[in-house]
């Protein structure tokens, strides 16, 4: 269970730890100099927070696997994953968004999939077919559902913190993609979307789905 505190994603510790080493070396040669890497370092904070999410504990709902703002629904057929017609929603994650991407479903990981490519900007159409990208399938016995962390212009490092066969609660933390990105989920036919386009979500929170069987 997630603490109810902010937090931040290790990956920050490299960065601040440099900042700081330079802000060190800065403040010897002029005092001035030294605020400039500190500011760097402040927003580096800010970048990796890692903020609690209330979790919805329905079981039909799915929730968002990160916080954005929504760039495109679409009707699809995915041949990655779903084998399968499904509906695909895709969001755009700002410098200014929470970076950390979490499980849109409590599952086992069955498919993940590193796939090298271009950095174009992640709002753009083809970033999700031509840019880098990690391919997440999770799956329960109700569905199946395919995240896609996709870099950006800025963001050149998608970091994964999942593996094939681990099993997922709704919300936990999947891992997280640097300065800028794409997030994009899958869903079966099944499911009902809830959410519009120039929405924005929360991940782990915002419901952006809801799966029609009432079994």
């Amino acid at each position: 269970m997630e603490k109810k505190t902010l937090s931040f994603a290790r990956e920050s510790f490299p960065y601040i730890f440099v900042l700081i080493v330079i802000s060190i070396v800065f403040r010897m040669l002029n005092p001035l100099l030294s605020f400039i890497p500190l500011i760097l370092a402040a927003f580096v904070l800010f970048f990796f927070r890692d903020p609690y999410r209330e979790i919805p504990q329905s079981k039909n709902s799915i929730v968002s696997p990160a916080d954005g703002r929504i760039i495109n629904i679409q009707d699809i057929y995915d041949n990655v994953f779903l084998k399968g017609k499904g509906r695909k929603i895709s969001i755009f994650l700002s410098i200014f968004d929470v970076h950390i991407n979490r499980s849109p479903i409590h599952g086992r990981v069955s498919f993940k999939k590193y796939v090298p490519g271009r950095f174009l900007a992640a709002y753009d159409k083809r970033a999700s077919v031509e840019n880098e990208r990690n391919y997440i399938g999770i799956e329960n016995d109700r569905l199946r559902v395919l995240v896609t962390q996709i870099a950006g212009f800025i963001a050149r490092r998608i970091v994964c913190y999942i593996n094939i066969n681990d099993t997922l609660e709704k919300g936990e933390k999947l891992g997280l993609i640097k300065f800028g990105s794409c997030t994009e989920i899958v869903l079966p036919e099944n499911v009902e979307v809830l959410v519009n386009v120039g929405d924005k979500v929360k991940g782990g929170e915002t419901i952006l789905g809801r799966l029609n069987d009432e079994n």
